[in-house]
């Protein structure tokens, strides 16, 4: 079963970076602006099915808990957890503020192209488990959260906005807790097999689709 479930990640990943190549313009994919006039329930349903429609938003939040998992340093397990936690932890805080910002109006360039290259980057260090301390590890994956909440906030403008947000937080902290399931069951499987080519094609896939997205976006933006 895990096995199966792993292998239709991949296959998904891989096939959402081909699929989208030919009608990508830009990299975020969702739409949350029809959510208003709903009503709180109907919008804080729309904002937490956005993560999961959204390609791009969905192998962002599954890539940082799937690379925390996979590079968390085999500590007691208080410390472990820890570890795990912080990136996925800074991610969400960071998009919430990133969305509240666009919310106030604030925009700045680029965001697109940042959202692309945050699958990029993402893809790569699940590809070769790159460890980075803490504190850089929870930098790196702030600034793209940033870049993907002002993208959110944007299409956030009145009517049950803190509702679909809420949704959008809590759907984005149940995709990294896939991700972190995902990088733990891998993790005991290398530990059994010695086999690394699961988290290599997971990140590959990852990362293809930010490079999918990532010239579209830039001549968008530019």
């Amino acid at each position: 079963m895990r096995k199966t479930l792993i292998r239709r990640t991949i296959m998904a990943t891989v096939t959402a970076a081909t699929g989208l190549a030919s009608t990508a313009v830009l990299a975020h994919t969702g739409d949350l602006g029809h959510v208003h006039g709903a009503g709180a329930a109907g919008s804080f349903f729309q904002g937490a099915l956005h993560p999961l429609t959204g390609l791009d938003h969905l192998a962002a939040m599954v890539s940082v808990g799937l690379w925390s998992a996979l590079t968390a340093a085999p500590a007691r397990a208080g410390r472990a957890a820890s570890s795990m936690s912080a990136a996925p932890a800074a991610f969400a805080a960071t998009l919430l503020l990133g969305a509240l910002l666009g919310l106030g109006g604030l925009s700045l360039p680029g965001i697109e192209p940042m959202i692309a290259a945050s699958l990029l980057v993402m893809g790569l260090l699940v590809c070769t488990r790159t460890a980075l301390p803490t504190l850089a590890g929870g930098a790196l994956v702030a600034l793209f959260a940033l870049f993907h909440g002002l993208a959110h906030g944007a299409e956030l403008a009145g009517g049950q906005a803190a509702a679909a947000l809420t949704g959008m937080v809590l759907s984005t902290a149940a995709l990294h807790a896939v991700g972190l399931t995902m990088g733990m069951a891998l993790r005991r499987r290398d530990q059994a097999t010695a086999s690394l080519w699961a988290p290599r094609a997971a990140g590959l896939g990852v990362a293809a689709f930010g490079a999918t997205l990532l010239t579209p976006a830039l001549a968008a933006a530019f």
